[in-house]
């Protein structure tokens, strides 16, 4: 239930937010975060990251545009059935894609 105005100044007049914020800042610290985060990769964004390439490279590499590319790692769509093998033939076996690159 909220609080009301009269009761949040009277709890406000008791609050010391240096020391809060100064407890927090050494609780983060210590890896006592309130919460944690993790983030899944796609197959778009795996691949490129176990290739190494940047997104540019990647793109190339691939033959699509830079802007596909943020799109399939941002979620936005979705690879085309052959796109997607080929995602996945870059992650498996990321030095042909490395020397695909190098060779055109």
């Amino acid at each position: 239930m909220p609080k009301t105005e009269k009761e949040l100044i009277a709890r406000d007049k008791t609050r010391d937010i240096g020391t809060e914020l100064l407890e927090a800042v050494q609780q983060m610290k210590g890896g006592m975060a309130a919460r944690a985060t993790t983030v899944k990769l796609n197959a778009a964004s795996e691949a490129r990251m176990k290739v190494g390439l940047s997104q540019s490279q990647f793109a190339s590499a691939l033959g699509v545009s830079v802007r596909t590319l943020q799109e399939w790692e941002q979620g936005r769509r979705t690879p085309s059935g052959a796109a997607q093998r080929l995602l996945n033939i870059a992650a498996r076996h990321p030095e042909v894609l490395i020397e695909e690159l190098a060779t055109s």
